[in-house]
Protein backbone atom coordinates (compact mmCIF):
# COMPACT_ATOMS: atom_id res chain seq x y z
CA UNK A 1 0.00 0.00 0.00
CA UNK A 2 1.30 3.47 -0.86
CA UNK A 3 2.28 5.81 2.00
CA UNK A 4 1.40 8.84 -0.12
CA UNK A 5 -0.98 11.15 1.73
CA UNK A 6 -4.30 12.30 0.34
CA UNK A 7 -4.24 15.95 -0.74
CA UNK A 8 -6.73 18.50 0.58
CA UNK A 9 -6.91 22.06 -0.71
CA UNK A 10 -7.86 24.66 1.93
CA UNK A 11 -9.20 27.89 0.41
CA UNK A 12 -9.23 30.45 3.21
CA UNK A 13 -7.99 34.07 3.29
CA UNK A 14 -7.61 34.24 7.10
CA UNK A 15 -4.03 33.20 7.92
CA UNK A 16 -4.96 32.22 11.47
CA UNK A 17 -7.67 29.87 10.19
CA UNK A 18 -5.25 28.53 7.58
CA UNK A 19 -2.87 27.49 10.37
CA UNK A 20 -5.72 26.00 12.41
CA UNK A 21 -7.01 23.96 9.47
CA UNK A 22 -3.52 22.79 8.51
CA UNK A 23 -3.02 21.59 12.09
CA UNK A 24 -6.42 19.84 12.02
CA UNK A 25 -5.51 17.85 8.90
CA UNK A 26 -2.19 16.48 10.19
CA UNK A 27 -2.74 13.15 8.38
CA UNK A 28 -3.21 14.85 5.01
CA UNK A 29 -1.08 16.82 2.58
CA UNK A 30 -2.54 20.30 3.02
CA UNK A 31 -2.28 22.87 0.23
CA UNK A 32 -3.32 26.45 1.04
CA UNK A 33 -4.88 29.18 -1.10
CA UNK A 34 -6.02 32.66 -0.06
CA UNK A 35 -7.88 33.76 -3.19
CA UNK A 36 -9.40 32.49 -6.40
CA UNK A 37 -6.24 32.65 -8.54
CA UNK A 38 -4.17 30.77 -5.96
CA UNK A 39 -6.93 28.16 -5.60
CA UNK A 40 -7.15 27.50 -9.35
CA UNK A 41 -3.36 27.24 -9.60
CA UNK A 42 -3.25 24.74 -6.71
CA UNK A 43 -6.19 22.83 -8.20
CA UNK A 44 -4.40 22.38 -11.53
CA UNK A 45 -1.11 21.45 -9.87
CA UNK A 46 -2.24 19.05 -7.15
CA UNK A 47 -5.68 17.80 -8.33
CA UNK A 48 -7.05 17.39 -4.78
CA UNK A 49 -10.02 15.10 -4.25
CA UNK A 50 -11.37 17.23 -1.38
CA UNK A 51 -11.47 21.04 -1.04
CA UNK A 52 -12.61 23.22 1.85
CA UNK A 53 -13.88 26.58 0.64
CA UNK A 54 -14.64 29.79 2.52
CA UNK A 55 -17.18 31.60 0.37
CA UNK A 56 -16.00 35.01 1.62
CA UNK A 57 -12.85 35.60 -0.42
CA UNK A 58 -11.13 38.81 -1.60
CA UNK A 59 -12.01 41.06 -3.27
CA UNK A 60 -15.43 40.33 -1.70
CA UNK A 61 -14.51 39.08 1.79
CA UNK A 62 -17.81 40.22 3.32
CA UNK A 63 -19.92 38.66 0.57
CA UNK A 64 -20.12 35.37 -1.30
CA UNK A 65 -19.83 36.33 -4.98
CA UNK A 66 -16.14 35.38 -5.24
CA UNK A 67 -16.68 32.10 -3.41
CA UNK A 68 -19.57 31.04 -5.64
CA UNK A 69 -17.61 31.97 -8.75
CA UNK A 70 -14.71 29.81 -7.52
CA UNK A 71 -17.05 26.94 -6.68
CA UNK A 72 -18.37 26.98 -10.25
CA UNK A 73 -14.82 27.02 -11.65
CA UNK A 74 -13.73 24.13 -9.42
CA UNK A 75 -16.66 21.94 -10.48
CA UNK A 76 -16.07 22.75 -14.14
CA UNK A 77 -12.38 21.81 -13.89
CA UNK A 78 -12.75 18.81 -11.54
CA UNK A 79 -16.40 17.74 -11.43
CA UNK A 80 -15.60 14.76 -9.18
CA UNK A 81 -13.99 16.88 -6.45
CA UNK A 82 -15.76 17.05 -3.08
CA UNK A 83 -16.10 20.72 -2.12
CA UNK A 84 -16.95 21.44 1.54
CA UNK A 85 -17.99 25.06 2.06
CA UNK A 86 -17.66 27.07 5.27
CA UNK A 87 -20.83 28.37 6.89
CA UNK A 88 -21.13 30.90 9.69
CA UNK A 89 -24.16 30.85 11.96
CA UNK A 90 -25.84 33.52 9.84
CA UNK A 91 -24.86 31.98 6.48
CA UNK A 92 -26.86 28.74 6.37
CA UNK A 93 -28.78 29.85 3.27
CA UNK A 94 -25.52 30.41 1.39
CA UNK A 95 -24.29 26.94 2.39
CA UNK A 96 -27.49 25.30 1.17
CA UNK A 97 -27.32 27.30 -2.05
CA UNK A 98 -23.74 26.04 -2.52
CA UNK A 99 -24.84 22.44 -2.02
CA UNK A 100 -27.62 22.93 -4.56
CA UNK A 101 -24.91 24.23 -6.91
CA UNK A 102 -22.76 21.12 -6.53
CA UNK A 103 -20.89 21.44 -3.22
CA UNK A 104 -20.64 18.17 -1.30
CA UNK A 105 -21.21 19.39 2.29
CA UNK A 106 -20.64 22.33 4.61
CA UNK A 107 -19.09 22.96 8.03
CA UNK A 108 -19.92 25.51 10.68
CA UNK A 109 -17.73 28.32 11.90
CA UNK A 110 -16.23 28.58 14.48
CA UNK A 111 -14.48 25.35 13.52
CA UNK A 112 -14.93 22.13 15.49
CA UNK A 113 -11.82 20.20 14.43
CA UNK A 114 -13.26 16.76 15.20
CA UNK A 115 -16.50 17.41 13.34
CA UNK A 116 -14.69 18.84 10.33
CA UNK A 117 -12.29 15.88 10.25
CA UNK A 118 -15.21 13.46 10.12
CA UNK A 119 -16.82 15.39 7.25
CA UNK A 120 -13.50 15.43 5.37
CA UNK A 121 -12.82 11.73 6.01
CA UNK A 122 -16.25 10.79 4.67
CA UNK A 123 -15.62 12.96 1.60
CA UNK A 124 -12.34 11.15 0.91
CA UNK A 125 -14.05 7.78 1.46
CA UNK A 126 -16.75 8.55 -1.13
CA UNK A 127 -14.18 10.03 -3.53
CA UNK A 128 -12.07 6.85 -3.36
CA UNK A 129 -15.12 4.62 -3.94
CA UNK A 130 -16.20 6.68 -6.93
CA UNK A 131 -12.67 6.59 -8.37
CA UNK A 132 -12.60 2.81 -7.99
CA UNK A 133 -15.93 2.55 -9.78
CA UNK A 134 -14.63 4.71 -12.65
CA UNK A 135 -11.57 2.48 -12.95
CA UNK A 136 -13.83 -0.56 -13.31
CA UNK A 137 -15.89 1.15 -16.00
CA UNK A 138 -12.76 2.19 -17.90
CA UNK A 139 -11.12 -1.25 -17.99
CA UNK A 140 -12.32 -1.74 -21.55
CA UNK A 141 -14.62 0.27 -23.73
CA UNK A 142 -16.71 -2.87 -24.23
CA UNK A 143 -16.38 -4.13 -20.66
CA UNK A 144 -19.25 -6.40 -19.67
CA UNK A 145 -19.61 -4.54 -16.40
CA UNK A 146 -19.53 -1.16 -18.10
CA UNK A 147 -23.30 -0.89 -17.84
CA UNK A 148 -23.32 -1.46 -14.09
CA UNK A 149 -23.15 1.74 -12.05
CA UNK A 150 -22.06 1.45 -8.43
CA UNK A 151 -19.82 3.08 -5.86
CA UNK A 152 -20.77 0.81 -2.93
CA UNK A 153 -18.27 -1.67 -1.58
CA UNK A 154 -20.75 -4.62 -1.43
CA UNK A 155 -21.58 -4.25 -5.12
CA UNK A 156 -17.94 -3.68 -6.09
CA UNK A 157 -17.16 -7.01 -4.40
CA UNK A 158 -19.86 -8.64 -6.55
CA UNK A 159 -18.24 -7.13 -9.66
CA UNK A 160 -14.85 -8.47 -8.68
CA UNK A 161 -16.35 -11.92 -8.10
CA UNK A 162 -18.10 -11.85 -11.49
CA UNK A 163 -14.80 -11.00 -13.20
CA UNK A 164 -13.07 -13.85 -11.35
CA UNK A 165 -15.57 -16.61 -12.15
CA UNK A 166 -16.61 -15.51 -15.64
CA UNK A 167 -13.71 -17.22 -17.52
CA UNK A 168 -14.58 -20.61 -15.94
CA UNK A 169 -17.30 -23.02 -17.05
CA UNK A 170 -18.78 -23.33 -13.56
CA UNK A 171 -22.56 -23.16 -13.18
CA UNK A 172 -23.47 -19.91 -11.44
CA UNK A 173 -26.56 -19.05 -9.43
CA UNK A 174 -27.35 -15.36 -8.85
CA UNK A 175 -29.31 -14.80 -5.65
CA UNK A 176 -31.09 -11.52 -5.01
CA UNK A 177 -34.41 -9.73 -4.84
CA UNK A 178 -36.31 -8.77 -7.96
CA UNK A 179 -34.90 -5.70 -9.68
CA UNK A 180 -31.33 -5.99 -8.36
CA UNK A 181 -29.80 -6.52 -11.81
CA UNK A 182 -29.45 -10.30 -12.05
CA UNK A 183 -29.81 -10.42 -15.85
CA UNK A 184 -27.26 -7.61 -16.26
CA UNK A 185 -24.75 -9.65 -14.23
CA UNK A 186 -25.61 -12.82 -16.16
CA UNK A 187 -24.80 -11.02 -19.41
CA UNK A 188 -21.55 -9.81 -17.86
CA UNK A 189 -20.64 -13.41 -17.00
CA UNK A 190 -21.29 -14.40 -20.61
CA UNK A 191 -19.47 -11.45 -22.19
CA UNK A 192 -16.37 -12.00 -20.04
CA UNK A 193 -16.24 -15.74 -20.77
CA UNK A 194 -14.68 -17.77 -23.58
CA UNK A 195 -18.24 -18.24 -24.90
CA UNK A 196 -18.76 -14.53 -25.60
CA UNK A 197 -18.89 -15.17 -29.36
CA UNK A 198 -21.71 -17.68 -28.83
CA UNK A 199 -25.37 -16.90 -28.13
CA UNK A 200 -26.75 -15.64 -24.83
CA UNK A 201 -30.23 -17.14 -24.45
CA UNK A 202 -32.45 -16.07 -21.55
CA UNK A 203 -35.72 -17.54 -20.38
CA UNK A 204 -37.88 -16.40 -17.47
CA UNK A 205 -39.19 -19.61 -15.94
CA UNK A 206 -41.87 -17.74 -13.96
CA UNK A 207 -43.33 -15.99 -17.03
CA UNK A 208 -44.17 -19.15 -19.01
CA UNK A 209 -47.12 -21.42 -18.15
CA UNK A 210 -46.08 -24.76 -16.65
CA UNK A 211 -47.50 -26.78 -19.54
CA UNK A 212 -45.45 -24.77 -22.08
CA UNK A 213 -42.16 -24.48 -20.19
CA UNK A 214 -40.91 -27.94 -21.15
CA UNK A 215 -41.38 -27.32 -24.87
CA UNK A 216 -39.71 -23.89 -24.52
CA UNK A 217 -36.66 -25.46 -22.90
CA UNK A 218 -36.32 -28.71 -24.82
CA UNK A 219 -38.14 -28.04 -28.12
CA UNK A 220 -40.45 -30.44 -29.94
CA UNK A 221 -40.82 -32.45 -33.13
CA UNK A 222 -43.46 -31.87 -35.75
CA UNK A 223 -46.70 -33.57 -34.71
CA UNK A 224 -45.63 -34.08 -31.10
CA UNK A 225 -48.89 -32.48 -29.96
CA UNK A 226 -51.80 -30.51 -31.36
CA UNK A 227 -50.45 -27.33 -32.93
CA UNK A 228 -46.90 -28.65 -33.38
CA UNK A 229 -46.84 -28.00 -37.13
CA UNK A 230 -43.06 -27.91 -37.46
CA UNK A 231 -39.89 -28.97 -35.68
CA UNK A 232 -38.90 -26.32 -33.12
CA UNK A 233 -35.62 -26.08 -31.25
CA UNK A 234 -35.73 -25.39 -27.51
CA UNK A 235 -33.84 -22.68 -25.66
CA UNK A 236 -31.19 -25.17 -24.56
CA UNK A 237 -30.32 -26.10 -28.15
CA UNK A 238 -30.43 -22.47 -29.24
CA UNK A 239 -27.75 -21.70 -26.65
CA UNK A 240 -25.29 -24.19 -28.24
CA UNK A 241 -21.69 -23.05 -27.59
CA UNK A 242 -23.00 -20.13 -25.56
CA UNK A 243 -24.79 -19.40 -22.31
CA UNK A 244 -28.29 -20.33 -21.12
CA UNK A 245 -29.72 -18.01 -18.48
CA UNK A 246 -32.57 -19.49 -16.44
CA UNK A 247 -34.20 -16.60 -14.62
CA UNK A 248 -36.46 -17.42 -11.65
CA UNK A 249 -35.29 -21.02 -11.69
CA UNK A 250 -37.13 -21.61 -8.41
CA UNK A 251 -40.42 -21.60 -10.36
CA UNK A 252 -39.58 -24.69 -12.42
CA UNK A 253 -42.13 -27.43 -11.53
CA UNK A 254 -40.82 -30.65 -9.95
CA UNK A 255 -41.48 -32.97 -12.95
CA UNK A 256 -39.48 -30.65 -15.21
CA UNK A 257 -36.72 -30.40 -12.60
CA UNK A 258 -36.05 -34.11 -13.14
CA UNK A 259 -35.61 -33.63 -16.89
CA UNK A 260 -33.40 -30.57 -16.37
CA UNK A 261 -31.23 -32.53 -13.92
CA UNK A 262 -30.76 -35.30 -16.50
CA UNK A 263 -29.65 -32.71 -19.07
CA UNK A 264 -27.12 -31.26 -16.63
CA UNK A 265 -25.73 -34.72 -15.89
CA UNK A 266 -25.67 -36.11 -19.43
CA UNK A 267 -25.45 -32.87 -21.45
CA UNK A 268 -27.95 -34.19 -23.98
CA UNK A 269 -31.53 -33.13 -24.73
CA UNK A 270 -34.43 -35.00 -26.25
CA UNK A 271 -37.15 -32.96 -27.92
CA UNK A 272 -40.78 -33.61 -27.05
CA UNK A 273 -42.03 -36.28 -29.43
CA UNK A 274 -38.48 -37.17 -30.46
CA UNK A 275 -36.36 -40.29 -29.89
CA UNK A 276 -32.93 -38.88 -30.60
CA UNK A 277 -30.53 -37.68 -27.94
CA UNK A 278 -28.89 -34.41 -29.03
CA UNK A 279 -25.60 -33.38 -27.37
CA UNK A 280 -25.48 -29.74 -26.32
CA UNK A 281 -22.52 -27.71 -25.04
CA UNK A 282 -23.82 -24.78 -23.00
CA UNK A 283 -22.96 -22.98 -19.80
CA UNK A 284 -25.79 -22.63 -17.30
CA UNK A 285 -26.37 -19.44 -15.32
CA UNK A 286 -29.52 -19.19 -13.25
CA UNK A 287 -31.11 -16.69 -10.89
CA UNK A 288 -33.86 -16.57 -8.33
CA UNK A 289 -35.26 -14.32 -5.63
CA UNK A 290 -36.55 -17.34 -3.70
CA UNK A 291 -34.92 -19.16 -0.79
CA UNK A 292 -33.96 -22.45 -2.46
CA UNK A 293 -32.68 -24.18 0.74
CA UNK A 294 -36.13 -23.59 2.29
CA UNK A 295 -37.79 -24.94 -0.86
CA UNK A 296 -35.56 -28.02 -0.63
CA UNK A 297 -36.71 -28.58 2.96
CA UNK A 298 -40.39 -28.39 2.02
CA UNK A 299 -39.85 -30.63 -1.02
CA UNK A 300 -40.62 -28.11 -3.77
CA UNK A 301 -37.07 -28.01 -5.16
CA UNK A 302 -34.68 -30.91 -5.71
CA UNK A 303 -31.50 -30.85 -3.66
CA UNK A 304 -29.47 -32.66 -6.33
CA UNK A 305 -30.56 -30.09 -8.94
CA UNK A 306 -29.61 -27.24 -6.61
CA UNK A 307 -26.05 -28.51 -6.25
CA UNK A 308 -25.76 -28.95 -10.03
CA UNK A 309 -26.91 -25.37 -10.62
CA UNK A 310 -25.10 -23.71 -7.72
CA UNK A 311 -21.46 -24.63 -8.15
CA UNK A 312 -20.84 -20.95 -7.35
CA UNK A 313 -23.39 -18.68 -5.64
CA UNK A 314 -23.33 -14.90 -6.01
CA UNK A 315 -25.40 -12.89 -3.53
CA UNK A 316 -26.53 -9.53 -4.93
CA UNK A 317 -27.31 -6.93 -2.25
CA UNK A 318 -30.59 -4.99 -2.43
CA UNK A 319 -30.37 -1.33 -3.35
CA UNK A 320 -31.04 -0.23 0.25
CA UNK A 321 -27.77 -1.92 1.32
CA UNK A 322 -25.71 -0.26 -1.43
CA UNK A 323 -24.83 3.03 0.25
CA UNK A 324 -24.77 5.94 -2.15
CA UNK A 325 -25.86 3.90 -5.19
CA UNK A 326 -29.46 5.12 -5.24
CA UNK A 327 -28.44 8.74 -5.87
CA UNK A 328 -25.66 7.68 -8.26
CA UNK A 329 -28.10 5.57 -10.31
CA UNK A 330 -30.78 8.25 -10.14
CA UNK A 331 -28.45 10.81 -11.72
CA UNK A 332 -27.55 8.36 -14.48
CA UNK A 333 -31.19 7.52 -15.20
CA UNK A 334 -32.14 11.21 -15.19
CA UNK A 335 -29.41 12.03 -17.71
CA UNK A 336 -30.62 9.23 -19.98
CA UNK A 337 -34.33 10.05 -19.75
CA UNK A 338 -33.86 13.81 -20.12
CA UNK A 339 -31.76 13.15 -23.26
CA UNK A 340 -34.38 10.74 -24.64
CA UNK A 341 -37.12 13.29 -24.00
CA UNK A 342 -34.98 16.14 -25.36
CA UNK A 343 -35.22 18.01 -22.06
CA UNK A 344 -32.51 19.93 -20.20
CA UNK A 345 -33.03 18.78 -16.62
CA UNK A 346 -29.90 19.66 -14.65
CA UNK A 347 -30.40 17.48 -11.58
CA UNK A 348 -32.32 17.11 -8.31
CA UNK A 349 -33.23 19.56 -5.59
CA UNK A 350 -31.67 18.86 -2.15
CA UNK A 351 -35.05 17.57 -0.87
CA UNK A 352 -35.30 15.18 -3.82
CA UNK A 353 -31.77 13.86 -3.25
CA UNK A 354 -32.60 13.35 0.42
CA UNK A 355 -35.79 11.47 -0.46
CA UNK A 356 -33.96 9.20 -2.94
CA UNK A 357 -31.22 8.48 -0.41
CA UNK A 358 -33.68 7.83 2.42
CA UNK A 359 -36.13 5.59 0.54
CA UNK A 360 -35.86 1.80 1.12
CA UNK A 361 -36.50 0.94 -2.57
CA UNK A 362 -38.29 -2.39 -2.07
CA UNK A 363 -38.46 -2.73 -5.86
CA UNK A 364 -34.72 -2.07 -6.09
CA UNK A 365 -33.14 -0.63 -9.27
CA UNK A 366 -36.25 -1.35 -11.35
CA UNK A 367 -38.42 0.74 -9.01
CA UNK A 368 -35.84 3.53 -8.97
CA UNK A 369 -35.68 3.61 -12.77
CA UNK A 370 -39.48 3.88 -13.01
CA UNK A 371 -39.62 6.70 -10.45
CA UNK A 372 -36.90 8.69 -12.22
CA UNK A 373 -38.64 8.24 -15.58
CA UNK A 374 -41.84 9.59 -14.04
CA UNK A 375 -39.93 12.49 -12.50
CA UNK A 376 -38.31 13.37 -15.84
CA UNK A 377 -41.80 13.60 -17.34
CA UNK A 378 -43.37 15.54 -14.46
CA UNK A 379 -40.58 18.03 -13.65
CA UNK A 380 -41.56 21.61 -14.49
CA UNK A 381 -38.21 23.37 -14.16
CA UNK A 382 -34.52 22.62 -14.46
CA UNK A 383 -34.46 20.43 -11.35
CA UNK A 384 -36.49 17.40 -10.24
CA UNK A 385 -38.35 18.25 -7.02
CA UNK A 386 -39.45 15.85 -4.31
CA UNK A 387 -43.10 15.96 -5.50
CA UNK A 388 -42.03 14.82 -8.98
CA UNK A 389 -40.71 11.54 -7.53
CA UNK A 390 -44.03 10.45 -6.00
CA UNK A 391 -42.23 8.95 -2.99
CA UNK A 392 -43.74 8.44 0.45
CA UNK A 393 -41.32 10.25 2.79
CA UNK A 394 -41.08 9.28 6.44
CA UNK A 395 -40.44 11.66 9.32
CA UNK A 396 -36.86 10.38 9.44
CA UNK A 397 -36.36 11.39 5.82
CA UNK A 398 -37.90 14.81 6.32
CA UNK A 399 -35.71 15.57 9.33
CA UNK A 400 -32.55 14.47 7.52
CA UNK A 401 -31.68 18.13 6.90
CA UNK A 402 -30.52 18.22 10.53
CA UNK A 403 -26.91 17.56 9.56
CA UNK A 404 -25.77 17.30 13.15
CA UNK A 405 -28.13 14.36 13.74
CA UNK A 406 -27.14 12.72 10.45
CA UNK A 407 -23.45 13.12 11.23
CA UNK A 408 -23.86 11.75 14.74
CA UNK A 409 -25.57 8.63 13.43
CA UNK A 410 -22.93 8.20 10.72
CA UNK A 411 -20.14 8.75 13.28
CA UNK A 412 -21.55 6.13 15.62
CA UNK A 413 -21.99 3.63 12.81
CA UNK A 414 -18.41 4.21 11.64
CA UNK A 415 -17.09 3.87 15.19
CA UNK A 416 -18.96 0.59 15.74
CA UNK A 417 -17.71 -0.85 12.46
CA UNK A 418 -14.09 0.22 13.05
CA UNK A 419 -14.09 -1.14 16.60
CA UNK A 420 -15.48 -4.43 15.32
CA UNK A 421 -12.92 -4.72 12.52
CA UNK A 422 -10.03 -3.91 14.86
CA UNK A 423 -11.25 -6.17 17.71
CA UNK A 424 -11.57 -3.04 19.92
CA UNK A 425 -7.89 -2.13 19.48
CA UNK A 426 -7.77 1.65 19.96
CA UNK A 427 -4.68 2.24 17.81
CA UNK A 428 -6.03 0.17 14.92
CA UNK A 429 -9.47 1.78 15.25
CA UNK A 430 -7.96 5.28 15.09
CA UNK A 431 -5.95 4.29 12.02
CA UNK A 432 -9.02 2.82 10.28
CA UNK A 433 -10.98 6.02 10.92
CA UNK A 434 -8.06 8.28 10.00
CA UNK A 435 -8.08 10.17 13.32
CA UNK A 436 -5.66 10.54 16.22
CA UNK A 437 -6.02 8.52 19.44
CA UNK A 438 -7.07 11.60 21.47
CA UNK A 439 -9.73 12.40 18.88
CA UNK A 440 -10.98 8.81 19.00
CA UNK A 441 -11.16 8.86 22.80
CA UNK A 442 -13.10 12.11 22.60
CA UNK A 443 -15.60 10.61 20.15
CA UNK A 444 -16.07 7.49 22.27
CA UNK A 445 -16.72 9.67 25.31
CA UNK A 446 -19.06 11.96 23.34
CA UNK A 447 -21.23 9.06 22.18
CA UNK A 448 -20.91 7.08 25.44
CA UNK A 449 -19.32 4.13 23.63
CA UNK A 450 -16.94 1.92 25.60
CA UNK A 451 -14.85 -0.77 23.80
CA UNK A 452 -15.60 -4.20 25.26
Amino acid sequence: MSDKKDIILVVEDDHGLQRQLKWSFSDLQVELAGNRDEAIAALRLHEPKVITLDLGLPPDPDGTSEGFALLEQILNLTPNAKVIVASGHQARDSALKAIAGGAWDFYQKPIDADELNLIVNRAFHVAHLEAENRRYQALESNSALGGLITASEPMLKVCRMIERVAPTDASIILLGASGTGKELLARALHDLSDRSNGPFVAINCAAIPENLLESELFGYEKGAFTGAVKQTLGKIELAQNGTLFLDEVGDIPLPLQVKLLRFLQERVVERIGGRKEIPVDVRIICATHQNLPTMIEDGSFREDLFYRLAEISVNIPPLKDREGDAVLLARSFLNRFSADMKRTIKGFTPDAVRAISGHDWPGNVRELENKIKRAAIMADGDYVAIDDLDLVTSDDTLTALNLKHVREEADKAALRQALSESANNISKTAKLLGVSRPTLYGLLKQYDMTPT
